[in-house]
């Protein structure tokens, strides 16, 4: 890979212009240049195939993003493209209803226990509102207390009206609740992911009245056994639904989401982003005990029933059984991680790849926690300048070869080093050459 920084210089001319004529410069926050060592790592692309893509400067980078895990057989895969472009000379939108909507239900209802029923929508946050309106529809109750993150939408963003039950600050630092009607103040209240007793406390000082548990089941490490049965049995005992976003936990390590892989079986579930392969599609899926009451509930939109997203899904599903993908994303993970290890002792620093093998994570033993920013910014720099494209961290897709993970830990130890260089000498800010990477929010689960 190249020692030397790439040119962007289009890439900020577009970042300029669109900071004039885009509020908040993108449409996903973590699209923002803040995101990533701004100044140093692009902020627009041109062309993305397989595990890689071309910025509009013409730079070739080796993406451990992925669209934040939207994408999960490689970008711009050819059997989902294929099937796509033949359902666009099709028609995109029918006047009508088109099959490909019972025929995905059905597939996601023998592919996720706790599916039984079926609702769609075009993205994450529009899926758990709705996740959330048919919540409060079944159960005739207005609260809900969440762990995670559940997208922009009214009914979750009101929990900024409270506080973090852990350090007294907004549940999502960085984002304050403008907009969000203050009458929503209460309706949604976060706890801390494996605290059972603040859970149980906040299901007896709101005795019902909440009507759903929504959370995230993991994301970077797996439950403590028995957390999930125990959180469930919490829900049922207080008349509540137990609802699961694996928006982001879904697909990768078991096809069927989390809950097929640890068999705990949620009255609802919410999933999108890689489920379509980079298409927009998202489902809220259920018992019929859960779902079918949302047939007297005004839930509607014209696009949901968009033919593009059904069999962008309905593929990518079906390619994602065919391909082993369970089995691939396993040995992907561990190897990646091997390497990943292997180049943190080269680079001399103690630290370690931690995290799930389908999100893995750089962590390294610092003498000050306080230089995190600097370290997690710093890094990201350095891989960018050298053409990795990455966080402090790497979500792979079934694109990914042995070879870029060799090409990967070769960097990445190169950019330990140079962080080892600046802790050693005391001189990390003289190595940064970018704004520090600012994090839009926090989440509330591992």
């Amino acid at each position: 890979m190249s020692e030397f920084t790439p040119d962007i210089t289009r890439s900020y001319q577009l970042y300029k212009r669109a900071g004039e004529i885009i509020p908040g410069w993108t449409q996903l926050i973590s699209r923002r240049a803040s995101q990533f060592a701004n100044g140093i790592s692009p902020t627009y692309a041109q062309h993305a195939k397989g595990s890689r893509f071309i910025d509009v400067d013409g730079n070739e980078y080796i993406d451990w993003v992925n669209a934040v895990g939207a994408i999960i057989l490689g970008h711009a895969d050819p059997v989902v493209d294929t099937a796509v472009k033949e359902q666009i000379d099709r028609g995109s939108l029918y006047t009508l209803n088109g099959p490909l909507e019972i025929e995905l239900a059905e597939e996601l209802i023998n592919t996720i226990p706790s599916a039984e029923m079926v609702r769609y929508t075009k993205g994450g946050g529009e899926a758990c509102a709705v996740a959330a309106r048919i919540a409060r529809g079944t159960t005739g109750r207005d609260k809900i207390l969440f762990c995670g993150y559940h997208g922009w939408h009214d009914w979750y963003q009101a929990a900024n009206y409270l506080v973090e039950p852990e350090s007294g600050e907004y549940p999502f630092a960085g984002i304050e609740p403008i907009g969000v009607p203050r009458v929503l103040a209460g309706t949604a209240i976060p706890f801390s992911y494996g605290d059972l007793a603040m859970l149980e406390r906040l299901l007896e000082e709101n005795q019902g009245e909440v009507g759903a548990i929504m959370m995230e089941p993991a994301r970077s490490e797996l439950p403590e056994p028995e957390y999930l049965e125990k959180v469930k049995a919490l829900a049922h005992k207080h008349g509540a639904l137990l609802i699961f976003d694996e928006v982001s936990c879904g697909w990768r390590l078991a096809i069927g989401g989390l809950q097929k892989r640890l068999g705990v079986i949620p009255d609802m579930t919410v999933v999108a982003k890689a489920m379509s392969n980079g298409y927009p599609m998202g489902a809220v899926v259920g018992s019929q005990a859960a779902m079918a009451p949302a047939a007297q509930m005004f839930v509607s939109s014209s696009y949901w029933s968009d033919n593009i997203g059904l069999i962008a899904a309905l593929t990518t599903i079906r390619e994602l059984k065919r391909r082993n993908s369970e089995a691939r994303f396993k040995e992907l993970g561990e190897n990646l991680r091997s390497a990943i290890n292997g180049a943190i002792a080269a680079s001399g620093l103690s630290g370690a790849c931690t995290g799930l093998h389908t999100s893995l994570a750089v962590t390294l033993d610092l003498p000050d926690e306080a230089l995190q920013p600097k370290v997690k910014t710093l890094f990201i720099q350095e891989m960018s300048r050298r053409g990795i494209h990455c966080y402090m961290g790497f979500k792979g897709t079934l694109a990914h070869t042995e070879e870029e993970i060799r090409l990967t830990a070769e960097v990445t130890t190169k950019a330990l080093k140079v962080i080892k260089s600046g802790l050693d000498n005391g001189d990390l800010d003289s190595l940064l050459n970018c704004d520090l990477k600012k994090d839009p929010f926090r989440r509330l689960v591992r």
